[in-house]
């Protein structure tokens, strides 16, 4: 047996966040980093992840504590504040923005729904924490004493390239549920699956698959928590989080957010395509008439247009959901009025919508683009594939999702995952 298990609880003291810190600063320095995000595009791919280079810049911007408690380091900003800076890396580069995302956000889960001793433990010393989730239930839990034994395997860990910890969903013996875990670094295996030519798109989102085999696991580090924290069963006391951060963001509720965190992502490609597409209309004549650029034909206007305002539409829906969201969280702070499970699925899919329309806004620039944007390397044909990926993802299933609403707002079982 490997007996590796996180740090105990440290002497020193945890340091703050950087003094003065504002999202607007956090947008500024993602906006700086939008030159060499694109410059570097080519070669995150081919690693699938981005570069040790960035990951710095990453660090030192701040932009793996935007959610994480200020009581360990973070800035404790909404999380309306985190989409909004990941769709700015996303515009840089889509594939960077997701494995950002997917890496550098869950320290809001942790900060939700881990005792206080687990906390001060992941987020240790220096507040450094970064870590997938992947919640499914792909491994084994055996219990011991003082804990469990944990074995599995974890496709799609997305964001585990820089990983301090991995968040992952294992199941016990005998019909006895199933936690979500959390471990560190030195106990996991990250596998060579990701990157180059293996997938359409997202190829730079360091989306590896994770092994574990025979890692202690203390007890209190394994979580039992509905799928994506949807029932509002015990919600009256509210959260470790909220007890211990007197911050009702930490009821930690994850289906719309969960959602969000990928939305952002593809309202950033979108915006990405129109720059690019923007750059065609200033460059390019029209075939239909020599005389004139791209910018002043009408077959060109349109879906730039059409592209753009779907654009700005999927935004302002984002911030919606981040803005509804919030507002659920104060309401259960005010009067301990419960999210509801059809809150939770109306805020997943209100974020799907977000994410359909962009999608749609790059498939529309990219369709009118003719056909050199298909060559390899052509940041239109990356952009595409980008949102290819997200479109295929099973939380992004628009119609399976809707049933789910309907049935939650009829009083009927969804059906969904035992809701």
């Amino acid at each position: 047996m490997n007996v590796v298990s996180a740090a105990g609880s440290r002497p020193r003291p945890i340091p703050p966040p950087e003094p003065g810190m504002t999202p607007e600063r956090l947008y500024d320095r993602a906006v700086a980093l939008r030159g060499l995000l694109r410059e570097q595009q080519d070669e995150a791919d081919e690693r699938g992840s981005y570069s040790p280079e960035i990951h710095a810049a990453f660090v030192k911007a701040g932009f793996y504590r935007v959610t994480q408690p200020r009581l360990f380091g973070g800035y404790e900003f909404e999380l309306g504040v985190n989409y909004r800076l990941i769709a700015q890396i996303s515009r840089g580069h889509p594939g960077a923005g997701w494995c950002l995302s997917l890496g550098g956000s869950h320290a809001y889960v942790i900060a939700s729904h881990w005792p206080e001793q687990a906390q001060r433990e992941l987020f240790g010393d220096d507040g450094h924490f970064i870590a997938p989730h992947r919640p499914a239930p792909m491994g084994t839990l055996q219990p011991v004493a003082g804990g469990y034994i944990l074995n599995g395997q974890w496709n799609y860990c997305s964001g585990i390239p820089y990983a301090t910890h991995l968040l992952c969903g294992a199941t016990l013996p005998d019909g006895a549920g199933a936690r979500q875990v959390v471990v560190p670094r030195g106990a996991f295996e990250i596998l060579d699956d990701w990157g180059g030519d293996r997938t359409l798109g997202l190829r730079a989102s360091g989306s590896n698959s994770a092994r574990v085999r025979d890692i202690f696991v203390p007890e209190h580090m394994a979580v039992q928590l509905d799928w994506l924290a949807a029932r509002p069963d015990g919600m009256e006391g509210g959260t470790p989080g909220t007890r211990l951060h007197g911050n009702p963001m930490y009821l930690g509720r994850m289906m719309g957010p969960y959602h969000c965190s990928l939305v952002s992502v593809v309202v950033g490609a979108a915006w990405a395509a129109l720059d690019e597409f923007e750059a065609l209309m200033l460059r390019n004549r029209s075939m239909a008439d020599p005389a004139l650029l791209w910018a002043d034909h009408v077959d060109y206007q349109r879906p730039f247009g059409l592209a753009l305002s779907m654009t700005e539409a999927a935004e302002t829906i984002l911030h919606g959901v981040a803005d509804r969201y919030m507002e659920y969280c104060r309401r259960w702070q005010r009067d301990r009025t419960p999210i509801t499970v059809e809150d939770n699925l109306r805020l997943w899919a209100l974020a799907q919508q977000a994410g359909g329309l962009a999608r749609q806004a790059v498939e529309l620039l990219f369709q009118n683009s003719l056909s050199a944007p298909t060559k390899k390397g052509s940041r239109l044909a990356r952009y595409f594939g980008d949102v290819a990926m997200y479109n295929s993802h099973i939380s992004a299933l628009q119609n399976v999702q809707a049933t789910y609403v309907a049935r939650a707002h009829f009083g009927r079982p969804t059906g969904f995952r035992g809701l």
